[in-house]
């Protein structure tokens, strides 16, 4: 299995490609208990008009079709930003047993920001989370996108 960082870059590529589509540039990567890439999105909510096209639930979708299961179990979910509470609870129903994201998300974030809705007792899975991975460039690329558009 290569290192946090190397999937992380590939998540990050995937917020470029959500920057230049003019979406909020998110990305996200799910690799198997292997080191697979499993599926890789971003942010299309926009493009989309679907306003659950978060880069999280994107992969998580691809790589349930890979896998040919909407479990998956041993999987690492990697994001450029740390998750909202919808795609958290979609993470929690697809069984990863780990999640990594950049940058914190101070006015959304489930994990740290705003709460920690992973310590709720009443989950029937628990995730292991790291957090701050690449979070400078993937924090850069999200001034860049909002300053632009000020």
């Amino acid at each position: 299995m290569r290192s946090d960082e190397f999937y992380m870059y590939r998540a990050l590529d995937q917020a470029h490609l959500a920057f230049e589509a003019g979406e909020v540039p998110v990305g996200a990567v799910v690799v198997s208990a292997e080191g697979e890439i499993l599926a890789a999105a971003y942010n299309a909510p926009v493009a989309g008009c679907d306003p659950c096209a978060h880069a999280e639930i994107l992969a998580l979708r691809a790589a349930g079709q890979a896998a040919g299961n909407y479990r998956l179990e041993g999987a690492t979910l990697f994001v450029t930003l740390e998750p909202c509470m919808m795609c958290t609870g979609a993470m929690v129903h697809a069984r990863i047993a780990r999640l990594v994201y950049g940058a914190a998300e101070p006015r959304t974030g489930m994990l740290e920001s705003k709460a920690n809705l992973l310590a709720q007792p009443w989950f029937n899975h628990t995730i292991a989370v790291s957090g701050g991975i690449l979070a400078a460039p993937a924090g850069r690329l999200l001034k860049r996108f909002f300053s632009e558009r000020r």
